[in-house]
């Protein structure tokens, strides 16, 4: 296999179906070392490609079939990126959908109601219709011309050729048959009349088609928007000046102008700019635009804080760790876009099927107008049963049906927190039967807790918390921390602060001796320690936390113990995750006593403790080796080969770059509910694919034979064709209603 040392993704121009896509990735994988993928849907290609083949080579080769293709353009900020996107295509479309709709509806109604028939009508209606089938059709017949010279035949073909000959029928029955004559009325009817076609015109059928395709193709346009819209309000989720600090005078620049290293001001209320880490100042940062999270974080010096993030608070001094394409809010961007160009299994097997349709329906077509000649029915039975056969069968909504799932499926993972990386990973969410999780991080916060203070015998709680509080408060060290947390307000100063190597600490607190660590270090110094304190830290011991004692005045007089909580979610995720067909296992490097209690607390049955990060990845092979499809939630460095290996990885947005780039899927809110909510919605994307295709597979299945059996009047036929696909385009927008668990 070709390893690829390139990658880029063009913006291609002129597809206007599914067919077109196929024959573009068709030429470009022709090349030597080219792999592309070509999403109609985005209107991008993706290729990977070695040398000698060069950028300006692949745009030649899709010019040369036909389309136009365009590099992407040098980095533009957020702002000009969303500014820049295209709206003149849709602006345009609709312009030639309201022209052609206007002049149509009164041919239809004259064709239609043959009461309203005065003298010379159907001269009113080829003044009329003939602006529709030039001006409203011009795209269909320029797309069909074009790739008529290249030997190519798609949906565009069959829509062009269908309208250009009932056009052409009703000019020749208007100027050399008899349709032309004063008083020349003809009824409406659903069916196919026996007739010799000379009386007969199918303006209706001309202007009617391009009108109904025409809304279809506003409809698939406007829909494509609206489904990026989350790609959209992610780039515009960034700030667009900053206040930078240059030889201590602040300057506005914009955002773009900004390099690794700058210092720049945030005050209240002002956007961050970009990632960083705070150097002066302390506030509270409203994270919830990024990480979906109601709370605002307190932030202080050294804390490293998300461009796109509100100031809440105080004013903040951050130096620029990450600019432009390497933001968070921008990787988040990119994943978005990565998997709404990507292709998944039934995406490639629908083009592949909507690449040879087109032949197979202008054949039916012609099989079909001949055998109808040669029936006896007539030229205007034969003709107009196969102009429906050709119109019926325009693959539109095939081509649709995947990628405007894609693009709501994944625009709505965004906005609820889900990125997911590619398309491909949705056929993997639907065979998944085991989840394995890692512990420290992703099941529990990944940071120590006070969980349970036990007094001794006369001794109260909260004096027992409060002295060993501010005695810890001039430590460190994480269990320090976690006890400061617990009792951070009030504390009186500590004096003659001490670390004592691998035992604990002893300082002067309201004139007493303080000391707080293990059993030895207070009996070393003298103190006593009664025999239900030790019970009390052995059984803490036993149920997999650290517990130290705190002592003054001669005696220990509590035990105070503290793990690494679990996540408040983390038990109700577990049981989610059940009911969604998974067998949950906890995987940790921790020791399998603090692995047994944390699986217990949240209701996994099945634990491998004790698991050195190297061996993570031999873990999920095993399991896989037992028939298990895995999926892997983690969050750090050491995860990443464990997640890669796993037939789908979902990573903690919170955690390392590492991680998050070995995954299918990252989740944005560090709580193990979001996992939920990314196999939940993934696999709610694969359902509606799979809806999309089986409607649009039956759709032309079943009208192809009417229409070929003459039981379909054109027009009806274009107006159904028209319907599958805004059909197809409202099912996919349903996946807009997701609602997360959380």
């Amino acid at each position: 296999m070709n390893t690829a040392t390139n990658l880029i993704e063009l913006s291609i121009g002129g597809m206007t179906c599914a067919a077109c896509a196929a024959r573009i990735e068709k030429k470009l994988n022709r090349m030597d070392g080219v792999r592309a993928t070509v999403n109609y849907a985005t209107e991008k290609a993706s290729v990977s490609y070695d040398a000698p083949v060069t950028p300006d080579d692949l745009v030649a080769t899709v010019e040369k079939t036909g389309y136009r293709a365009a590099l992407p353009p040098p980095p533009t900020p957020a702002a000009a990126a969303v500014a820049a996107e295209p709206v003149d295509e849709l602006r345009s479309l609709r312009t030639r959908l309201w022209v052609s709709a206007v002049l149509t509806v009164p041919v239809i109604v004259l064709a239609m109601v043959p009461a309203w028939q005065f003298t010379n009508w159907q001269w009113l209606s080829l003044t009329l219709a003939a602006p529709v089938v030039v001006y409203g059709g011009l795209p269909f017949h320029r797309a069909a011309l074009v790739n008529l010279r290249h030997g190519a035949a798609t949906m565009d073909t069959l829509v062009s050729v269908g309208t250009l000959a009932a056009f052409g029928w009703s000019l020749w029955a208007l100027f050399f048959g008899t349709a032309g004559m004063p008083g020349m009325t003809h009824p409406f009817s659903l069916d196919i009349g026996r007739s010799d076609g000379a009386g007969n015109i199918y303006l209706e059928v001309a202007a009617g088609v391009t009108t109904f395709i025409l809304i279809g193709r506003y409809f698939e346009a406007r829909s494509k928007r609206t489904a990026g819209a989350a790609l959209r309000a992610l780039l515009e989720l960034g700030a667009k000046d900053v206040s930078v600090l240059r030889d201590g005078v602040e300057t506005q620049i914009p955002v773009d102008q900004l390099v690794v290293g700058d210092r720049f001001v945030v005050r209240p209320g002002e956007k961050i700019a970009t990632d960083g880490t705070v150097t002066e100042g302390s506030s509270a940062v409203d994270a919830s635009m990024v990480t979906g999270e109601s709370m605002p974080v307190e932030v202080g010096v050294g804390d490293p804080v998300v461009g796109g993030c509100v100031n809440a608070g105080g004013r903040l001094v951050v130096t620029a760790t990450r600019v432009g394409a390497d933001t968070q809010l921008a990787q988040m961007a990119r994943l978005v876009e990565q998997a709404q160009s990507g292709k998944a299994a039934v995406q490639r097997l629908a083009d592949r099927i909507s690449g040879i349709f087109v032949p197979i329906v202008i054949a039916l077509a012609a099989a079909t107008l001949g055998w109808w000649l040669v029936s006896g029915a007539g030229p205007t039975a034969a003709f107009t049963a196969a102009v429906a056969v050709l119109i019926i069968a325009c693959p539109c909504a095939l081509g649709l049906a995947t990628p405007t799932a894609l693009l709501v499926g994944t625009g709505r993972g965004a906005q609820v927190g889900v990125l997911i990386k590619g398309p491909e990973v949705l056929e993997s969410t639907k065979r998944v039967d085991t989840v394995v999780l890692d512990k420290t991080g992703t099941v529990t916060t990944g940071r120590m807790a006070l969980l349970d203070v036990t007094p001794g015998e006369g001794e109260q709680r909260a004096e027992v918390l409060r002295l060993a509080a501010a005695l810890e408060s001039g430590s460190e060290h994480p269990v320090a921390r976690a006890i400061v947390a617990a009792e951070p307000d009030g504390l009186p100063p500590v004096g003659d602060f001490a670390n004592v190597e691998g035992l604990g600490v002893t300082g002067t607190v309201e004139g007493r001796q303080v000391l707080l660590g293990r059993p030895r270090l207070l009996r070393e110094r003298g103190l006593v320690v009664p025999d239900d304190l030790v019970r009390a830290a052995t059984d803490a011991e036993a149920a997999g936390r650290t517990a130290v004692l705190v002592g003054w005045d001669g005696r220990a007089r509590g035990v105070l113990a503290v793990a690494d909580q679990v996540k408040p979610t983390s038990r109700e995720a577990v049981r989610r995750l059940r009911a969604l067909g998974l067998t949950p296992v906890l995987l940790t490097g921790d020791n399998a006593t603090v692995a047994r209690t944390v699986a217990a607390e949240v209701g996994i049955d099945e634990v491998i403790a004790e698991v050195l990060p190297a061996e993570k990845v031999e873990v999920v092979a095993r399991l896989q080796a037992e028939g298990r499809a895995v999926a892997m939630v983690g969050d750090g460095v050491n995860d990443a080969a464990a997640l890669a290996q796993a037939d789908l990885g979902l990573a903690m947005g919170t955690g390392t770059d590492v991680a998050i780039e070995a995954s299918d899927l990252t989740l944005v809110r560090d709580d193990l509910l979001a996992a939920v909510d990314a196999i939940r919605l993934a696999r709610r994307t694969l359902g509606t694919i799979k809806g999309n295709l089986f409607w649009a597979f039956a759709y032309n299945v079943a009208a192809l034979p009417l229409a070929a059996a003459g039981l379909l009047n054109p027009m009806i036929a274009g107006a159904a064709m028209a319907f599958s696909s805004v059909f197809v385009v409202a099912n996919s927008l349903r996946l807009r209603r997701f609602r997360p668990v959380a």
